[in-house]
């Protein structure tokens, strides 16, 4: 067995000094069945560790239940990083940020009343407990001193960017012991003196954050951490998309001239990413600094290895700049061969209007409007329906709040759309009696500062012509049922669609392997393939291809179904040869 240790200068793995040279790469981003490919093509790039966070929301959507089954398997992702000769770094938070939904924190979490997340706050350490004692003792007994391949473990995560209870800190150190963890403990902040201090205790390890200016970052981190390694635990060379902005990148020059920075005076790396994957499903975060803006399906992050696990150009100019300072293995990832081409008309369409019972989780009736979280439903869509007298002038419906597109209907008919990016809260209702339905979509939970838990949906007082509209019906989503329960009717090669409709299709392969999926004439949307939910797609952009990863399909007849909450023209499933992230519309 092994021993990992800090010492006075260097990270010392039996007694002799190691550079750590890691690359971020979230479990939970990709298909359980992809995590050898990418750990491997980690090695091959040179690296000697893999980090990753543990995203609590994603093993434990209820209080009550806790999943460590297929992709949420923390247990075979470590197997895996041991068998291919890596070590690990493990951040299991409980905040993560990562650009993930809620930061990580379940959203069941943030609905107790009074509860003071990421502070010691007793409620919220309980919580916090609860999950560490499913998740620590896997890496616990995935040690380097048990034979495992984990070197280190962080507390929290840029933490003093947030926070500075001390108390909290030391509370999660006690915790994190007490489960057995014996590596060295680490904290991670950008290099500023009041996060620097705020993040950390002094027996705790500083290590920074950044992407730029290497050795302005390293000396203000040494000011802080005044013995041991230096280390940037995540060093950006890349950035995250917003849908409706520019395609985030970074030049490759640039990024491989940090790391050489870096890496020429001794310091230890973790490259954030090394590989990011994909935002599948529902699970992406948004950021709101004034205007909230949800992020894009794909996590490429403009990383060494793109979405779909392929070397890039920044893949290769980090592999000659670590051969500078360490042995790279001499075996090479195999060049990617171009996806196939082809399209895929629609066959059937059904209309989600009015909501099938078959696709309804809960139904909750109140007076006032209800949020989506007071019905317990975490992500996804909500439908809301409310019936109001005749009146000979049309009216005003308003709301204190929209989280975050609703989709407007009275007597059937769309009236118009509320966009939160947009500001949107008040829309025009048409004279007479009638019923209104609209169709909300959380489109990602704040993941970084004080909007950390917010309630979705429709956020009231709701009201018509200034007056208070009483009750409410709000149905939550079943989305993953979609699929199976809205088969609808057999339509022409073609024919438009007018939203919300699922529509259907099929198509054969002869062998699987990785797809790449463009709308075009689409809106938005999200997009299944056999029952798997590959996320959202928009017309803004700037994403334009949705990544279908091999194990997901199968040979023989594979089902595509969209749901197109607003229009499509021109309906066709597209195929392309790669990856389009970078374009402002589809």
């Amino acid at each position: 067995m092994s021993r990992f240790e800090i010492g006075d200068h260097d990270f010392l793995l039996d007694g002799e000094p190691m550079q750590i040279l890691s690359g971020a790469l979230h479990y939970f981003r990709v298909h359980p069945d992809l995590w050898r490919d990418r750990i491997r093509k980690a090695r091959q790039m040179g690296l000697n560790t893999i980090e990753t966070y543990i995203a609590w929301n994603e093993h434990a959507p209820t209080p009550d239940a806790f999943d460590l089954s297929g992709g949420l398997d923390l247990d075979r992702f470590l197997t895996v990083i041991a068998e291919e000769g890596m070590h690990a770094i493990v951040r299991p938070g409980p905040y993560i940020c990562a650009e993930w939904d809620n930061g990580g924190l379940p959203a069941w979490l943030l609905r107790e009343d009074g509860i003071r997340i990421r502070t010691s706050d007793p409620a919220y350490l309980t919580h916090t407990k609860t999950f560490f004692d499913h998740v620590l003792p896997i890496v616990a007994r995935h040690q380097i001193d048990r034979g495992g391949p984990v070197v280190l473990v962080q507390i929290e995560n840029e933490y003093g960017a947030y926070g500075s209870d001390k108390d909290y800190l030391g509370e999660l150190i006690a915790m994190t012991r007490g489960h057995g963890i014996e590596v060295p403990f680490t904290t991670v902040d950008q290099p500023e003196p009041d996060m620097l201090e705020n993040g950390s205790l002094p027996e705790l390890h500083k290590t920074g954050s950044f992407g730029s200016r290497v050795p302005e970052r390293l000396a203000s981190l040494r000011r802080h951490q005044p013995t041991g390694p230096l280390m940037c635990s995540e060093l950006w060379n890349g950035w995250f998309d917003h849908w409706g902005a520019h395609h985030h990148t970074t030049s490759t020059e640039d990024a491989a001239q940090a790391l050489d920075d870096l890496l020429s005076v001794g310091a230890s790396v973790n490259v954030y990413m090394f590989h990011g994957g994909t935002n599948f499903g529902f699970t992406n975060g948004a950021n709101d600094k004034g205007v909230y803006q949800p992020t894009v399906t794909s996590y490429d992050y403009d990383a060494p290895l793109d979405e779909a696990g392929n070397p890039t150009e920044k893949y290769w100019a980090f592999r000659d700049v670590i051969a500078k300072y360490a042995p790279v293995p001499s075996d090479e990832p195999a060049k990617a061969q171009p996806a196939p081409v082809f399209d895929v008309d629609i066959e059937a369409v059904a209309p989600l209007l009015p909501l099938p019972d078959a696709v309804v989780a809960q139904t909750l009736e109140a007076d006032e409007v209800p949020s989506f979280d007071e019905l317990g439903h975490d992500r996804g869509f909500g439908l809301y329906t409310a019936s109001i007298g005749s009146a000979d002038a049309p009216r005003v419906l308003s709301f204190d709040d929209v989280r975050d597109r609703a989709r407007v209907f009275f007597n059937g008919e769309p009236i118009g759309t509320l966009s939160r990016d947009q500001h949107d809260v008040a829309i025009r209702v048409p004279a007479g009696a009638g019923v209104i339905d609209v169709l909300v979509e959380d489109q990602g939970r704040v993941n970084y500062g004080d909007r950390l838990g917010e309630a979705k949906g429709l956020i009231g007082p709701a009201l018509l012509d200034g007056e208070p509209l009483m009750g409410w019906v709000l149905k939550a989503i079943d989305a993953q049922a979609i699929p199976s329960a809205l088969a609808g009717g057999a339509v022409a090669a073609g024919t438009p669609i007018a939203g919300p409709a699922v529509a259907q299709a099929s198509f054969e392969l002869t062998e699987t392997h990785d797809l790449f999926l463009t709308l075009p004439g689409w809106g938005k949307g999200v997009v299944w393939v056999n029952g798997f939910n590959l996320g959202r797609y928009w017309r803004r952009g700037p994403q334009r291809t949705l990544y279908v990863p091999a194990p997901v399909l199968r040979v023989g007849e594979n089902r595509l179904t969209v749901l197109e909450l607003d229009a499509a023209a021109k309906p066709v499933g597209r195929f392309v040869e790669g990856l389009d992230l970078g374009h402002t519309e589809f």
